[in-house]
């Protein structure tokens, strides 16, 4: 190997696509937020999603009683 190859290596990033849908309105503030910070829309998501997972707090809707009763 001279130091002129021109190396490449495999992509460790995992990512997957997913389509979803959301509100316009949701998307117009993601578009703002990805000038303004000068990042990808996609970039931006990923962070939110990221953080709305470690932030996360799961409430169960049952009751003690009804737990109970199951």
């Amino acid at each position: 190997m001279s130091s002129q190859d021109f190396i490449i290596t495999k992509k460790s990033d995992q990512s997957v696509t997913m389509t979803i849908r959301i509100d316009e309105s949701l998307q117009k503030q993601y578009d703002e937020i990805a000038t303004l910070s000068n990042r990808s829309r996609n970039e931006i998501i990923n962070l939110a999603l990221q953080y709305a997972i470690a932030n996360l707090k799961f409430i169960d809707n049952l009751k003690d009683d009804d737990k109970d009763n199951k």
